[in-house]
């Protein structure tokens, strides 16, 4: 063991070198991604709004759900078995994609109850536009510096502009009569990108413009005030935030993701976390070495592809080129469709998913939400990790049904 000791030593001091040298000059760049993550303090996470929503909500409960709406409100209804009876604003801030037809109508009976909903994103699931008889156009940025303007019908309310603006989704079909208008986006021409909805006893409240509630957003100049404006619509009551920091299956469970994983995200937690683990493994094996008489190993034959696949996937992951591992993804899905299904994968338009959902036996709705899904990541510069988790969890839904 005495021998073995400088070595040790040598390992270890090598580890901490490496550790602080690394730390030191690793650039971060900035992730832009648009994960509406309550718990994410990059650009266009929540966190601020999150962690602002018990003082413009004050003297109510703020709760946050982690499960599929249709199983919180199962459970927490009049004669459920959670621990209170659900009442007041239902919070959805982007990645409302993931509801399922049976959420809609939990949330619409929430709200035929005399309770609000409010959903801010680029588009809703297809349950909604439906039975609201909402539809939502997206047209392209003109401008240079990538502005647009965000008001609201009340004059006396603060109106503000958004940068880093590709182009407006925009409420292009709803029923003018008895829905209001309470706000535009305005590039080149001012659409409505905020309406008004009575349902049954209660209100929807529906906003196009997600980014406009992100840390970017709300922590740049006075923009914070627009939220302000948007969130006076809803009256003082409990709120109910619906939260993005869960891990959604192919059959829509959910489960609250590890608060682990927000320390690993901090540069210094992680190496220190790191060095502590190598250290434990290393006192584990000079450990049980001293200990143990020595047992023969026997090698089982190894599988060569299998360490083949392995490496190479060991490479992307170190990497991080999560855009190239989500075209090769998409890639083989479409060679996949066009081998099982005959069909052209050339154009990804209405008649593509129509004929898909017909020969996959799949219902039109999700395989326009994969088919969109795609279309979008393929207009992104940069993807991160999530988007990757995202893809991965449409087509191992699509195959398992």
């Amino acid at each position: 063991m005495k021998k073995l000791l400088p070595v040790i030593l040598v390992i270890i001091t090598l580890i901490i070198v490496a550790s602080l040298t690394f730390g030191v000059r690793r650039t971060k760049t900035i992730d832009w991604e648009e994960s509406f993550n309550e718990k994410s303090n990059k650009p266009y996470g929540v966190s601020v709004l999150y962690k602002e929503l018990p003082k413009l909500f004050e003297d109510y409960q703020l709760r946050t759900v982690y499960h599929q709406p249709s199983s919180y409100l199962t459970a927490n209804s009049e004669f459920g078995y959670g621990d209170h009876h659900a009442k007041g604003n239902y919070i959805i801030i982007g990645n409302s994609d993931y509801l399922t037809d049976f959420s809609v109508d939990k949330l619409l009976g929430f709200v035929n109850d005399g309770n609000t909903l409010f959903i801010s994103d680029y588009y809703y699931a297809q349950r909604l536009h439906d039975t609201l008889g909402v539809d939502v156009d997206f047209e392209y940025n003109p401008k240079k510096d990538s502005i647009t303007d965000l008001s609201f019908h009340n004059k006396s309310l603060n109106s503000i502009q958004v940068d880093k603006n590709e182009g407006d989704y925009y409420f292009s079909a709803f029923d003018s009569i008895n829905y209001s208008i309470l706000g535009y986006a305005e590039t080149d021409k001012k659409r409505v990108n905020f309406i008004k909805i009575p349902f049954g006893d209660g209100t929807i409240l529906l906003h196009t413009e997600p980014k406009a509630f992100t840390n970017y957003h709300i922590l740049k100049d006075d923009r914070y005030r627009y939220v302000e404006s948007v969130l006076s619509y809803l009256p003082d009551d409990d709120v109910y935030f619906d939260s993005y920091s869960k891990r959604q299956t192919a059959y829509g469970d959910a489960e609250e993701e590890s608060n682990l994983s927000w320390f690993l995200e901090q540069l210094s937690f992680r190496w220190a976390w790191y060095t502590a683990l190598i250290f434990l493994f290393l006192f584990m094996i000079f450990n049980a070495k001293r200990r143990q008489r020595i047992i023969k190993i026997i090698k089982p034959l190894q599988n060569t592809s299998l360490a083949f696949v392995k490496t190479i996937s060991n490479l992307y992951i170190e990497t991080q080129d999560y855009k190239n591992l989500i075209e090769k993804k998409i890639t083989y899905f479409l060679e996949k469709v066009r081998t099982d299904f005959n069909i052209d994968t050339t154009v990804l338009d209405d008649v593509f998913i129509k004929k898909l959902a017909g020969k996959a036996g799949r219902k039109k709705e999700d395989v326009a939400q994969l088919i969109n899904y795609i279309k979008w990541l393929r207009t992104k510069d940069e993807l991160s990790e999530e988007s990757l988790i995202k893809i991965n969890k449409f087509i191992e839904a699509f195959y398992s049904q």
